[in-house]
């Protein structure tokens, strides 16, 4: 539920030039943070995430900042450290997210302990489920506050484990939420074994998903929305790799006739998504080719879960975080993608676009 911010709250937005290392940072910055919690906002290119300092100021100088930054194209911002006075730079940053129009602020738990975070309106967030390989470091804990709307009710995450089992992961995820699969069994076996029934080698096109899908848990109900009957995912490829997987692509599009899992030619309309995943008393999900050019600045296909809505935003999983961009598992969980980034990134390939979505409906 959100919080009232008081209305007059003062504070300056100082934006991060990239490379900076720690002597780079104003000395209003250097009197209030410690030396390593500065070394480690500089040990990564947070560049393409706007990294900013919303800083309150006092009459000696900064009393508190914050590190903030968020993915492109979506609705929150992070908050990744506050110094100084830190119920003060909490109160900064969410004033200016609210300003900004954003429906949320996360928070990363590298120094904030849970009690000055509830102090400052924000929620624990549940931690990751434990990954099948090493993962790299990362805050232990996360924080939530959500500045508009009710918020949505908050699903396990999980990080996939290799470059390409992003669907199999959102499936999965879709059903430890709706209760279908028990959370301590989505493991790395779970993750590929599900990617294996479902690839195209390596990639997961809508239809396979579907139907993989469906084949492990039959009493799910299970619908795909593909506008467009050619083979998707292969733009990239030419001559006998790209037709091999187009033969696959059929005989997904065969076995999902025999299963009775609807193939609708139809573009699933943002409404109509938002629709499904507010649908009260329901338990559904969509699982969502988008393209991750806008939030992360290279144009590849990867499947997220939409599995709530706010007033402006869907909110998603994403199973893939980056952190050479100084990502963590809090960018990628509960994460509200504005409206219209999520229409324009979820239409993919060249001159002809198309969307490619499955429905997952656990009664």
């Amino acid at each position: 539920m959100p919080h009232p911010v008081p209305s007059a709250v003062t504070y300056a937005v100082v934006p991060y030039a990239p490379g900076a290392g720690p002597s780079a940072w104003p000395d209003e910055l250097r009197r209030i943070a410690r030396p390593e919690v500065l070394e480690r906002w500089g040990a990564v290119d947070r560049a393409p995430h706007a990294p900013r300092l919303v800083a309150v100021p006092g009459d000696g100088g900064w009393e508190a900042a914050a590190l903030v930054t968020a993915r492109p194209g979506t609705a929150y911002a992070k908050i990744v450290d506050a110094v100084g006075d830190v119920p003060a730079a909490a109160r900064a940053v969410v004033a200016y997210a609210e300003e900004q129009g954003l429906v949320q602020v996360v928070w990363e738990g590298w120094t904030v302990s849970g009690e000055e975070a509830a102090a400052a309106g924000f929620a624990p967030l549940r931690p990751p489920l434990p990954g099948g390989t090493d993962e790299p470091a990362g805050p232990r804990t996360g924080y939530v506050r959500w500045t508009a709307g009710e918020g949505v009710a908050e699903p396990a995450y999980y990080r996939q484990s290799t470059h390409f089992s992003c669907g199999a992961v959102t499936a999965l995820l879709a059903q430890v939420r709706a209760g279908v699969v028990l959370p301590e069994s989505l493991d790395r076996e779970a993750e590929l074994t599900l990617w294996r029934d479902a690839t195209n080698f390596p990639a997961c096109e809508p239809v396979g998903l579907g139907v993989a899908v469906r084949r492990r848990w039959p009493s799910s109900s299970v619908e795909v929305f593909l506008d467009t009957e050619e083979p998707v995912l292969l733009d990239h490829l030419d001559g006998d790799e790209r037709e091999w997987r187009a033969v696959l692509q059929r005989a997904s599009r065969a076995d999902a006739d025999r299963l009775g899992v609807p193939v609708h030619g139809l573009r699933l309309s943002l409404a109509e998504l938002r629709e499904a995943v507010e649908a009260p008393g329901r338990c559904r999900h969509v699982l969502l080719l988008v393209s991750l050019a806008t939030m992360q600045g290279f144009d590849v296909p990867h499947w997220v879960l939409c599995h709530g809505a706010v007033p402006g935003a869907v909110v998603v999983e994403d199973p893939w975080f980056n952190t050479a961009a100084g990502e963590t598992w809090v960018d990628a969980h509960l994460l509200p993608v504005a409206d219209a980034s999520l229409d324009a990134m979820s239409l993919l390939g060249g001159e002809v676009r198309v969307r490619g979505a499955v429905l997952i409906d656990a009664g």
